[in-house]
């Protein structure tokens, strides 16, 4: 059987409920956009500060542009890394609160590409790695650990006590740890216990990678993360050195482009051996104007922030009021758990005859028999938004839930 014939086979063979497509969407002011001639509310976006149609973040793309080009020309190493961009990723590491930090391309770059720089063979030659990761960390994660080739243990979703057993038992004299999960879980919308996490890191003398996707520019101090210890003085904490943070700037920060906050000696290291640093074109001028923007807005947000979480609790007080699961989601990102991927689609095309759009998830996505909608909410979205979603729900989707 050729290539052709078995990719055809492929997807001839996989179930109706799971095959994919892209639909064209345009963007439209105030959280919506417009989908087949129809106009609908965006609740399906990442876009959670309502920063990708943000002025300032237009107007500075622009300028970098106008003063740097349209392209990097060339990777970091070669002479694609500006001096604009060296004093961004200080601004960052400030924000951050840790010593240095380097820009990438996208988070699922950053991930495969740093965990596998950070898990060779080569640097562990004296010494064996064992990794210990959330069962439920994102694909991007065991991309960059298959590309390592070391096997992972994965503990029960955000069960640090699971975790504390396995690293009891699973760490050999003169072994080392790495621990890999997500400050906020992406389909889940429930947070780490970051106190835990660290408390464990330091009993174990592990190295803690964090992925901080969906919790920069929302959560933490001045939106800078969960992990973060914003700092203006230069002065970093002092956890920061067994620590990885990371996270992405085409999310709440409205862009495109991810980050790895760290330490200096970690961010050196990276520079010599991480391929998706070596060998990439470095970040387009506009996209780095509008990352430097953001970074001066996303402090000055607190109003936002907290329009933002009091809307996300509404609208999970509102859903379990009517009986549906949220799993145990305490941020923007709120699921609802059905148990058919079918229900999960029907539900999602009916929200869209009501004028939402909601991301219809569905494995191997999440695990098997986990199917749900995904709503995740922006600041720019209202009360009266919501309320018009519960009535839709409510409305359109309880025979297709309960029957």
């Amino acid at each position: 059987m050729t290539l052709q014939q078995s990719i055809h086979q492929w997807l001839t063979s996989l179930p109706e409920d799971q095959v994919r497509q892209l639909r064209n969407v345009t963007p439209l002011a105030a959280g919506r956009i417009e989908l087949d001639g129809r106009e609908v509310v965006d609740f399906a976006s990442n876009d959670y500060l309502g920063l990708a149609h943000h002025p300032e973040l237009i107007a500075r793309a622009t300028r970098w542009m106008q003063d740097l080009g349209v392209g990097a020309r060339a990777s970091r190493l070669i002479s694609g890394n500006f001096d604009a961009l060296t004093e961004l990723e200080q601004k960052l590491s400030r924000a951050k609160g840790t010593e240095s930090a380097l820009i990438f391309g996208s988070g699922f770059q950053v991930n495969s590409a740093v965990l596998a720089a950070l898990l060779q063979r080569p640097l562990h030659q004296t010494s064996t790695i064992r990794v210990f990761t959330d069962r439920l960390c994102h694909a991007s994660f065991h991309f960059g650990l298959a590309a390592s080739g070391l096997k992972q243990s994965r503990y029960r979703h955000n069960d640090l006590r699971h975790l504390d057993e396995l690293l009891e038992s699973g760490l050999g004299q003169g072994e080392s740890a790495l621990i890999a999960t997500e400050s906020v879980f992406s389909m889940e919308g429930d947070r780490l216990d970051v106190a835990q996490a660290r408390a464990l890191a330091q009993k174990y003398d592990a190295l803690l990678y964090i992925d901080e996707a969906h919790a920069t520019g929302v959560l933490g101090p001045r939106g800078m993360g969960l992990m973060a210890t914003p700092c203006e003085s230069g002065t970093h904490k002092e956890s920061e050195s067994c620590e990885v943070v990371i996270g992405t700037f085409g999310k709440a920060l409205g862009s495109y482009g991810a980050y790895v906050a760290c330490s200096q000696e970690i961010r050196n290291y990276l520079i010599n051996r991480c391929a998706g640093l070596i060998y990439s074109t470095g970040l387009p001028p506009a996209v780095l104007g509008a990352i430097d923007a953001a970074l001066d807005l996303v402090p000055q947000m607190e109003e936002e922030r907290a329009h933002l979480l009091r809307l996300s609790q509404r609208l999970r007080e509102g859903l379990q009021a009517l009986g549906l699961n949220t799993l145990q989601s305490d941020s923007q990102i709120i699921p609802i758990l059905l148990p058919e991927n079918s229900q999960v689609l029907a539900v999602a095309n009916d929200l869209l005859e009501s004028g939402f759009l909601v991301g219809a998830i569905r494995p191997p996505t999440v695990p098997a028999g986990a199917a749900r909608l995904r709503v995740s909410l922006s600041a720019i979205h209202t009360f009266e938004q919501v309320e018009h979603f519960l009535s839709a729900m409510q409305r359109n989707i309880s025979s297709k839930v309960t029957g």
